[in-house]
């Protein structure tokens, strides 16, 4: 009727039958063979904070920014800082460097400090030796009458 040459399911059941029996020795040599766990590398990569960080030149402007949560302004030369919260309420804090020295700046400032005492105590010396000269000079014994010699004689 339609001319459809004839099949033989015996030769895709025969190469079905092959197949199956070499999964089978595929799937036995798996156990056999040490399971390696792989390599995890786990990258978390946290959101940004809804507070951040923010510049402004004047505290006008840290007023007219909305803020979600306490937020840090700083301005521009980070000489000043402003903390603004939810409710608008602004801190105003002034920032100064902390240097921090080592042994031989502490030195330096302990020997300044030594020489600017020695240099007070020197002009204490002066000034008190000064004070006690002029005094000397100054007075004049009360007790002492300058007369003159009589001419009765």
């Amino acid at each position: 009727m339609y001319n459809v040459p004839y099949y033989n399911p015996q030769a895709s059941i025969d190469r079905i039958n092959t197949q199956i029996a070499e999964l089978e020795k595929m799937k036995q040599q798996i156990p056999a063979q040490p399971i390696q766990p792989t390599n995890l590398t786990q990258n978390f990569q946290l959101a940004p904070n809804s507070t951040t960080m923010r510049y402004a030149n004047s505290i006008d402007e840290v007023q007219k920014d909305l803020v979600i949560g306490d937020t840090p302004f700083f301005s521009k030369d980070l000489s000043v800082m402003w903390i603004k919260d939810i409710k608008g309420n602004i801190k105003s804090y002034e920032l100064n460097e902390i240097v921090q020295k080592d042994e031989k700046d502490l030195q330096i400032e302990y020997l300044q400090a030594q020489v600017d005492e020695l240099k007070g105590m020197i002009k204490n010396e002066k000034s008190n030796d000064e004070c006690a000269s002029s005094t000397i000079e100054n007075d004049e014994s009360s007790d002492v009458s300058i007369s003159e010699p009589s001419t009765k004689e």
